[in-house]
C-alpha cells in the first residue's frame, strides 16, 4: 500500500473535524474541508462483513485520523478512509477538466486493445470503437472476465482503465505491476483521489468528481442513489491529466 501511504503523508490540515459521515448503501461521503466520496465497499455477505469498529464516533475525530481508516482490513472502513482522504486534498481547479472518463478512453481507446478493471456504465459504447475490448470485473456480468485474468489481459493492452475502488481492496499497486510502461493508463469513478502524486506511479489520468452541493448530494446518497442517479445532483464529473 506504498501508493496509499504516500498519499495520506501528503495531507494537509489532518486536524481539521470530520463534520460529516455518511455511509450510504452504493456511496460514502465524509465532510472535513470539503466534502469527499468514495465507493461504499463492504464483503458480499452482510453476516460476515467487517464492522466500522469507531462506529458512531467518527464525527468530530481529526480528518487525517479518519483518513487513514483507508489503510484498513475493513472494506467499510476503507471506504470511509478514502472519502476522507477526498475531503482533505487540495485541488488546483485550474487543472481538473469538466470530463467524464469515456470521453478520454474513447478517444486514446479508438481502434487499440482496451482493458477496464471494473464494469462500468460506458463499457457497451467504448466496445464500439476499441478494436478490442476486456472488461475484468470480481463479479463478472455477461461478456466480462474475472478479475483474476488481469495477468493475462492487462500486459497486451494499450489503453487501460481502472476503478478508482482498487484503493478500497488494495488491488492498485499488483494492477499497476501489469500495464506496460507505455500504455495509457487512468484511474476512473468518484473514489480515485485527484492528487498528481499518482502521476509518479504510471497513470496519465484521473476521472473522479467533486461534491459541489453537499446538502444535495447528501440527500441522494441516503436515499439509496447510484452513481447515475447521483451525478447530477451537487456532483460534477473532472479529469485531470499528466502534464506533458
Amino acid at each position: 500500500m506504498k501508493i496509499l501511504e504516500e498519499i495520506l503523508q501528503g495531507l494537509k490540515d489532518e486536524e481539521v473535524p470530520v463534520r460529516r459521515v455518511l455511509v450510504g448503501a452504493f456511496w460514502t461521503l465524509v465532510g472535513s474541508r470539503r466534502a469527499g466520496l468514495a465507493s461504499t465497499f463492504r464483503e458480499d455477505h452482510p453476516h460476515e462483513a467487517s464492522p466500522v469498529r469507531q462506529a458512531g464516533t467518527l464525527e468530530g475525530r481529526p480528518a487525517g485520523e479518519v483518513a487513514h481508516l483507508a489503510l484498513s482490513d475493513s472494506l467499510l472502513e476503507a471506504s470511509i478512509g478514502m472519502a476522507a482522504i477526498n475531503s482533505l486534498l487540495e485541488l488546483d481547479e485550474g487543472k481538473l477538466k469538466e470530463q467524464n472518463a469515456f470521453g478520454l478512453l474513447a478517444e486514446k481507446g479508438a481502434g487499440k486493445d482496451v482493458a477496464i478493471v471494473g464494469h462500468f456504465p460506458f463499457v457497451d459504447e467504448l466496445r464500439k470503437v476499441a478494436r478490442r475490448l476486456f472488461v475484468l470485473e470480481q463479479h463478472p456480468r455477461q461478456g466480462d472476465l474475472p478479475a483474476h485474468e488481469a495477468q493475462e489481459v492487462l500486459p497486451r493492452c494499450q489503453v487501460i482503465g481502472i476503478t478508482g475502488t482498487a484503493f478500497i481492496n488494495h488491488t492498485l499497486e499488483g494492477l499497476l505491476s501489469l500495464c506496460p510502461e507505455d500504455s495509457f493508463v487512468m484511474l476512473i469513478g468518484p473514489t480515485t483521489p485527484l492528487t498528481p502524486l499518482l502521476f509518479d506511479h504510471g497513470i496519465a489520468a484521473l476521472s473522479g468528481s467533486l461534491v459541489v452541493d453537499e446538502g444535495e448530494a447528501l440527500r441522494y446518497i441516503a436515499q439509496g442513489a447510484t452513481f447515475r442517479q447521483l451525478h447530477r445532483h451537487g456532483i460534477r464529473l473532472v479529469t485531470m491529466t499528466k502534464d506533458r
